[in-house]
């Protein structure tokens, strides 16, 4: 197939763009190198340093005709959705409706328009929970980086019912992994990973006691290779419904590197949950998914590779 990957310069998207390129397909990215960098693109695949949110982008679609979409271009960070909401707007929809329109306008001349896998949130979305967030379960967004994503959700069911396109949307626990930037929540195994490369005490907000659902790319990977044929017009959690303390994390690398020095503690940063854990049932019913690799052999992979390029 040809899969036309958005945001396929950056941490998620680029290690995507290595499958889909391994496995065959060819693979075309659009990226603005805002977050994404030059140095994460697959040699073989077509690259447009292009803004989603701009009209040439239906030039590129034109050109390039794709089978499928991977909608990855994204402003990621939640505090900064929240101290400047308009920019989220702009790249997390009307990016998106961008992208919807630019799918419909090359309907027509295939005669079948492009699949949309789209890359969405969990934790973000569901707020605190006791147990594990099911896919229908009550969506509590307060972060404008979360409502817009859902906004963009509700469009891709618009978009479908309106005009027959099809999609899969998958909600991420909080990924890490090689090609990490230290952008979102997430970005805390990369922060701590440069930290102790730099032989520096983190910095851990709070007590540490916090939990989140840690899901290794590699996982996430396989999840967005699955969703190429299955999961049509459907939702699915990729974590690992285990829930992972910052202190933990810190330990476990802390182990890894043989690392001396503890971590300084600072007040805990306002509006934060305390528990973000996702169930991946669906996935594992619907999708054949489940995560493979564990949050210890994740984070050891994680240092190691940061490591190598420091």
């Amino acid at each position: 197939m040809k899969i036309l990957v958005t945001g396929g310069a950056g941490f998620i998207g680029s290690n995507i763009v290595d499958a889909y390129v391994e496995a065959g397909h060819a693979v075309v990215v659009v990226d603005d190198l805002s977050s994404g960098k030059k140095s994460n693109l697959n040699p073989k695949a077509k690259f447009y340093q292009l803004d989603i949110t701009s009209p040439e982008l239906a030039k590129v679609f034109a050109a390039e005709m794709p089978d499928i979409v991977n909608h990855h271009a994204a402003q990621i960070d939640v505090r900064k959705s929240i101290a400047d909401p308009a920019l989220d707007i702009k790249i997390n929809i009307i990016g998106v409706v961008n992208v919807l329109n630019c799918c419909r306008a090359i309907g027509g001349a295939k005669g079948k328009l492009p699949k949309i896998i789209f890359s969405s949130t969990g934790g973000a979305l569901y707020g605190e929970v006791k147990d594990c967030a099911r896919e229908d379960d009550p969506l509590f967004p307060v972060s404008a980086y979360a409502i817009d994503k859902r906004a963009a959700e509700m469009y891709l069911f618009a978009y479908a019912e309106n005009y027959g396109i099809k999609y899969t949307i998958l909600r991420y626990g909080n990924v890490y992994g090689p090609r990490q930037d230290p952008h979102g929540e997430a970005g805390v195994v990369a922060i701590f990973c440069g930290k102790i490369l730099e032989n520096a005490a983190p910095f851990i907000y709070g007590d540490g006691e916090q939990l989140r659902d840690y899901v290794f790319v590699e996982d996430v990977v396989r999840a967005n290779v699955l969703a190429l044929t299955k999961g049509e017009n459907n939702t699915f959690n990729i974590g690992t419904a285990y829930g992972g303390s910052v202190n933990e994390l810190f330990k476990i690398l802390k182990q890894a590197a043989k690392f001396t020095k503890d971590a300084i503690y600072q007040p805990p940063r306002l509006g934060e949950l305390q528990r973000s854990v996702l169930s991946f049932d669906k996935a594992r019913l619907e999708l054949g998914w489940e995560p493979k690799v564990g949050l210890e052999e994740g984070l050891k992979k994680t240092l190691a590779y940061f490591s190598q390029i420091n």
